[in-house]
């Protein structure tokens, strides 16, 4: 998964937007190409973490060059997570949820969950 991504994505169960993005594993680009340019993304920068009319200029070219492996989404709103496994954020909604599953890849992530929701 791209950062960029997040641009885009919205909670499937109460439509919240931005969703929040924490990266377990990422491959970094191997040069260190920091130009800045106009931000790519239309409203929101999960890289920067900021929304983009708050942006001048962004490191679109790094950004654009890492791949999120493992990580997890959260919606600020109704605190629910959603994993990202082997690249794919995997956003369902909660009747296509496996509880079990779910709480594998959570205690592998490191996050404490109580079915769709993270506790914090």
């Amino acid at each position: 998964m791209k950062y960029k991504l997040v641009d885009i994505l919205a909670c499937p169960e109460c439509k919240n937007y931005p969703l929040e993005l924490h990266v377990k594993e990422s491959t970094e680009p191997n040069d260190s190409n920091n130009s800045l340019k106009k931000p790519e993304c239309e409203l929101f920068c999960s890289y920067l973490n900021r929304e983009v009319k708050d942006i001048g200029e962004a490191p679109c070219d790094r950004c654009g060059s890492i791949k999120i492996k493992e990580g997890y989404l959260v919606c600020n709103k109704c605190n629910r997570w959603y994993p990202i496994i082997d690249d794919i954020p995997e956003l369902l909604p909660d009747y296509m949820r496996e509880a079990k599953r779910e709480n594998n890849i959570a205690s592998k992530l490191g996050i404490k969950v109580n079915g769709p929701f993270l506790e914090r």
